[in-house]
């Protein structure tokens, strides 16, 4: 796969899932309803709503069948089911070759744990939020990069469409929430997704507050997942420099330090009335 491939190019299937993005918009709009009144419609963001509109995120069948419903279709969309369940089934990672090991692992994980110090974490951002970091990645990236990026970062956001979804939970510092990155609707915006996440039964925030006069961890960001019938593994990643880290001891260090952040960061519910709070202040 060449850099500048997206994997639907690799698999033959750009045509298809683009087709049905612009027959998806055109029903939407027949129907004369927002992305986001339909995402509200059928239980999605208006981020993933436009992602599929654009073809760079897979139109699950589960989503076809409902929209085809809402839609008024006629069977139109639900006709694209089958096509869509065999392109799944030949779609390649969409990530670097040196990525692929952890986003392969992170695809069958039945747990994730991530402490994050920067920005928030991959998973749990919008369209426009990923949009902003690469916008600002240095070196600068083309246009064409930055929306290739975009949309494999959303589509690592599928594996919260999976039963059963994996056990995830995040340790969030206070100055991940505060930093206004894409400006002020990008950020409400944010905020909004990350409570919507705290809703979810399989997912748990918590904030570290930055009053807090000691940490246990002062060595950058990380990642904690456990692949199915395998040991957990540990992730990081500083200047660019990622490393896959399977040492038992290793991990088990950083496990102790992900343990001790989790009991002085604030419970998962005075986590969501802070978020909302904030959100309540911009």
């Amino acid at each position: 796969m060449t850099d500048a491939e997206t994997p639907a190019q690799a698999d033959g299937t750009t045509e298809l899932f683009t087709a049905i993005g612009r027959q998806l918009k055109i029903l939407r709009e027949r129907a004369g309803l927002t992305q986001k009144e339909l995402g509200t419609a059928l239980g999605y963001g208006p981020d993933l709503i436009s992602a599929m509109e654009r073809g760079v995120r897979i139109t699950r069948p589960e989503f076809l069948e409902r929209a085809d419903e809402v839609l008024e279709a006629g069977g139109l969309l639900r006709a694209a089911a089958d096509p869509v369940t065999k392109a799944m089934r030949k779609a390649r990672t969409r990530h670097p070759e040196w990525y692929r090991s952890y986003a392969a692992l992170e695809g069958e994980a039945v747990e994730l744990h991530f402490y994050a110090n920067q920005g928030v974490p991959g998973l749990l951002q919008t369209e426009e939020y990923a949009r902003a970091v690469f916008s600002h990645w240095r070196p600068l990236l083309s246009e064409e990069d930055v929306e290739k990026r975009v949309a494999d970062r959303l589509a690592r956001q599928q594996i919260f469409e999976r039963w059963p979804a994996p056990m995830c939970s995040y340790v969030l510092e206070e100055v991940v929430l505060q930093r206004p990155l894409g400006g002020e609707a990008v950020h409400r915006d944010q905020l909004r997704q990350l409570l919507d996440a705290t809703r979810l039964r399989s997912v748990e925030i918590q904030v570290l507050r930055t009053s807090r006069k000691e940490h246990p961890n002062m060595d950058g960001a990380f990642n904690l997942l456990t692949p199915k019938g395998r040991p957990q593994v540990a992730y990081t990643e500083v200047q660019g420099y990622p490393r896959l880290i399977s040492d038992l001891e290793e991990v088990r260090l950083i496990a102790d330090r992900y343990g001790i952040m989790r009991a002085v960061a604030l419970p998962p519910d005075e986590s969501q009335s802070l978020i909302e709070k904030m959100l309540g202040a911009i």
